[in-house]
């Protein structure tokens, strides 16, 4: 008897919590933002269209080992590993780093399995094409010319909002300064071996 009117009890109490926060939104003032003329509200930790470093990639492929859908491709001429004086892979040259947003679900996966770092959700909110194939980003191609993450249609129209301007400027800014070692990234590079003390040749006395 007891339990019966314990579980009656846990019912009503459900109802009257999702109730509670359901009546509680249901009158407050709504606001409507005038997007795209005003810039949408982006929490810290959104996860949005990929900002991706290349010459901090060494193509481990962990990142598309840990992609539960299998959106992220990845093709290398050689080698490559991290130079632990500059924080940047040399070796063999990038050919291909793409994702096909067609399929991603925006899980996050792949930028905690990056051991470099090079890989991060970025905030750009808004991407859509015309076709399937016009999804899959290739981040090789942005890198040569100098982008880090992808530009939507939105960002390429002539007229745009103040707020889109500033945002297309800070993704240069941000990608300015390693805009040579991007290129350098899409070319093979030779990597310096340090010898140690054992490997010298050993004259025999």
């Amino acid at each position: 008897m007891v339990a019966y009117f314990r579980q009656i009890y846990e019912v009503l109490f459900t109802i009257y919590v999702g109730m509670r926060l359901t009546l509680k939104y249901a009158y407050t003032k709504r606001i409507t933002v005038q997007y795209p003329d005003v810039k949408p509200t982006i929490q810290q930790r959104f996860r949005g269209i990929h900002y991706y470093e290349i010459e901090r990639c060494s193509a481990c492929g962990l990142c598309a080992k840990a992609c539960p859908v299998d959106c992220i491709y990845i093709e290398k001429s050689g080698v490559r590993k991290m130079d632990k004086a500059t924080g940047r892979a040399v070796g063999g040259a990038m050919t291909r780093y793409a994702i096909d947003y067609s399929k991603c679900m925006f899980c996050g996966l792949c930028t905690e399995a990056c051991p470099t770092e090079c890989i991060k959700m970025g905030n750009v909110h808004d991407f859509s094409g015309y076709d399937r194939k016009s999804m899959i980003v290739e981040f090789t191609d942005l890198a040569r010319q100098g982008h880090r993450t992808v530009q939507p249609y939105w960002m390429q129209n002539r007229k745009m909002a103040d707020w889109v301007t500033q945002l297309k400027k800070e993704w240069q800014d941000r990608a300015e300064p390693a805009r040579e070692h991007m290129k350098q990234a899409l070319v093979q590079t030779e990597v310096s071996v340090k010898k140690s003390a054992d490997d010298s040749p050993k004259t025999e006395g």
